[in-house]
């Protein structure tokens, strides 16, 4: 072999073995990480007194066995330590949308002020002046 083709082979080596280095992550790190953050997921929706049902439809990218592995952990360890369930200050998404107005009532725009009800205008309204 010539030393050309053996300095070229030891960089390909040296630069092959540093991948993990340059952020290219392997399939297994990548199921790891999926499986740790369904497991995180779940642990937090048990937390929050939320039903795995609720957590499944509030998480869909999340793998669903990760998540039911870290709702039981939670549960067990909630049950365990006699731990209360915290209830969660923030709506779901699911539920803001079921909150806001429909779109056929249009939104009040920001340059319009709401009308105050019993003002003068309204009284007018509700009792026109006979002539």
């Amino acid at each position: 072999m010539s030393r050309l083709s053996v300095i070229s082979c030891l960089f390909a080596v040296a630069v092959l073995s540093g991948c993990d280095m340059l952020g290219i992550e392997s399939a297994t790190a990548i199921a790891a990480q999926r499986e740790a953050e369904g497991k995180a997921v779940g642990g937090a929706c048990r937390h929050a007194g939320r039903a795995i049902e609720d957590c499944y439809a509030l998480n869909r990218k999340a793998d669903k066995a990760a998540v039911f592995a870290g709702w039981r952990e939670m549960n067990d360890y909630m049950r365990e330590n006699k731990i209360e369930a915290v209830a969660p200050q923030l709506t779901a998404p699911t539920e803001v949308a079921r909150n806001t107005a429909p779109p056929s009532e249009p939104a009040p725009s920001a340059e319009e002020p709401p009308a105050k009800k019993g003002g003068k205008a309204d009284k007018a309204e509700a009792h026109p002046r006979q002539s």
